[in-house]
């Protein structure tokens, strides 16, 4: 992951600086990019193929191919928690402080 944070800083540096529609941009695609090297990775460190996992959590090859295309913004919960379950994992999802400090609604 040590490339990806420092294209991510090359980045942000050179395009985005600060402009918050931007920087907003930059985290989703991260973060889309996060998820499918995550899949990716579990696959095969699993051992299996594309098709293997597919057959495991009842879809298609092609699915799992767009499940870890960086490119790809419609991971769901449940279908990363399939993939948890198949590859005898759990998916941790955790909330942290952005730098900005939100005001809540009273």
């Amino acid at each position: 992951m040590a490339k990806t944070n420092d294209a991510v800083e090359i980045i942000n540096r050179r395009y985005i600086k600060n402009d918050p529609t931007r920087q907003d941009l930059l985290r989703e695609i991260s973060l889309n990019a996060k998820v499918a090297q995550l899949i990716y990775t579990a696959r095969k460190q699993a051992g299996l193929t594309q098709q293997q996992l597919a057959d495991l959590i009842e879809t298609k090859q092609s699915v799992i191919a767009r499940l870890e295309d960086a490119d790809y913004e419609g991971h769901s919960l449940s279908m990363l928690q399939r993939i948890g379950e198949a590859l005898g994992q759990r998916i941790e999802i955790n909330l942290v402080p952005t730098t900005e400090t939100h005001s809540s609604a009273v």
